[in-house]
Parts: C-alpha cells; sequence; structure tokens
C-alpha cells in the first residue's frame, strides 16, 4: 500500500465511524468561546526604510549594517543583508517581543555550566539589551585596534575580524560572550534574508527567489506530486494584494 492507498484508507475508516456514531451524537459544552488570536501575535507589516524604533543610534545602526553586509554580501546571485531590507527587519524585531526576550526564561541564578549543558550560552539580558552593548563594544574594539569604526574598515579587515568572535580568538571585553552575539547577529541576518517581506526583510523576495522558494502560497496540491521539478513559480508574500 502507498502513502495515497493508506491516507484513502484512514479515510474511509474514519467517515464509516462518524457516521455510525452519528446518532450517539451529542452537543459539545465546554469548549473555547473566544477563539480570537492575540493581536499581539498577529504579523505587523514592517515598512522598508521607515524610521527605526531601535536602532536609532546612528553608530551603531551602521555597525550592525557592516555586519550584515559582511555576512551577507551583495554578488551577481542577489543584493546585500541590508540591500534585502535586514536591518529594518532587525529593528522590527527588537522592538517586539523578541528584542523583550518574552519567550526566554531570564531568572537567576545563571547555571554555572549551562553553556556546556546546553550547547548555548545562557542570558539573563534581552536579545535588545545585548544588541545594544554589543554593537558598542564591536565598535570600540574597532577603535582600539584599528583607530576607525568598524563600519569605516575595509572588508577583509571586517571578515578578519568576525571571525575572530566567531571562533573566539576575539573578545570584546568581560561584559559581552563575544561567540554567542556572533551567532546572534548571523541568525537574525539569516533569518531577515528568508523572512516574508511582511517582517521588513527579504525585500523585494530576494532571499525566496535566491532559493527558488515559493513563498506563502495558500494550497501545493497541484505539485505536491512534482517533486524534484523546476516549478519557477512566482513568490507569494503574505502582504496583501491592493
Amino acid at each position: 500500500m502507498n502513502r495515497r492507498e493508506a491516507l484513502f484508507s484512514l479515510g474511509a475508516i474514519a467517515a464509516t465511524g462518524a457516521a455510525a456514531d452519528g446518532a450517539r451524537a451529542r452537543e459539545m459544552h465546554g469548549y473555547p468561546a473566544d477563539m480570537t488570536v492575540d493581536p499581539e501575535m498577529l504579523p505587523r507589516s514592517v515598512i522598508p526604510g521607515g524610521q527605526m524604533r531601535v536602532l536609532t543610534d546612528d553608530a551603531d545602526r551602521r555597525t550592525v549594517t557592516a555586519v550584515f553586509d559582511r555576512l551577507i554580501p551583495a554578488d551577481d546571485l542577489g543584493p546585500s543583508a541590508s540591500e534585502a531590507g535586514c536591518v529594518d527587519f532587525l529593528d522590527a524585531q527588537l522592538a517586539g517581543r523578541f528584542g523583550e526576550g518574552a519567550a526566554l526564561y531570564r531568572e537567576k541564578p545563571l547555571q554555572q555550566n549551562a553553556d556546556d549543558l546546553m550547547q548555548t550560552a545562557q542570558f539573563i539580558a534581552t536579545p535588545r539589551e545585548r544588541y545594544a552593548a554589543g554593537l558598542k563594544a564591536l565598535d570600540a574594539y574597532a577603535q582600539e585596534t584599528d583607530g576607525a569604526a568598524f563600519a569605516d574598515l575595509q572588508p577583509n579587515r571586517q571578515d578578519e575580524i568576525l571571525k575572530g568572535m566567531e571562533d573566539g580568538t576575539i573578545s570584546l571585553g568581560e561584559e559581552i560572550h563575544t561567540k554567542a552575539f556572533f551567532e546572534l547577529m548571523l541568525q537574525n541576518a539569516r533569518e531577515g534574508y528568508f523572512s516574508d517581506p511582511i517582517y521588513g526583510g527579504n525585500r523585494d523576495m530576494a532571499g525566496w527567489k535566491l532559493i527558488g522558494f515559493p513563498g506563502a502560497r495558500y494550497d501545493f496540491r497541484l505539485y505536491a506530486d512534482r517533486t524534484g521539478e523546476k516549478l519557477d513559480l512566482e513568490p507569494v508574500s503574505l502582504i496583501p494584494k491592493d
């Protein structure tokens, strides 16, 4: 029996059971009456190039833009991270629940060996606070070692610093978990580049076009049995069409 036959047989069993139990059906009570979605969980459209809400400091914004554009630089295949709106995406995320650390457990005390047990650093600081401290520490490091802001360094030197942050050979100070801060920026750059454009990143769906992702389409049944084929589907965003 193949997968399709299995699904049909399960459907037939379910339908038969429903028919047999129809006479014994009773009105259900006690279920939640209010099934509306929490407004805080609904996607909010981000205006590309709009006013920043968190990254309001020019130096911080220039630093994170320079970092993102070294992590995802422009080439013949697509735009850089900032050109694709990743800084807009980050600002919107830092201004919301992600920036507040709403989904994180941040109570003390910190477990001393949490990094080894969880394979990740444990933080009480929110992502918003980590960016505020980390970007300033990165710029201060560049000023101390190279005599210039990180954003003004040559791309190859920026790459050297970022590589040092990634492999742990560079420290931005005792208050900054340098490697974890690099990983946070890399994660957010990726998320912005491949998010739905409604969140500010992936402008013109450049990231989706790059990998051939068709986007937020309602129905894929016409293509479910065409695995491995190049479909050339135009990506669709959550942004409502006029």
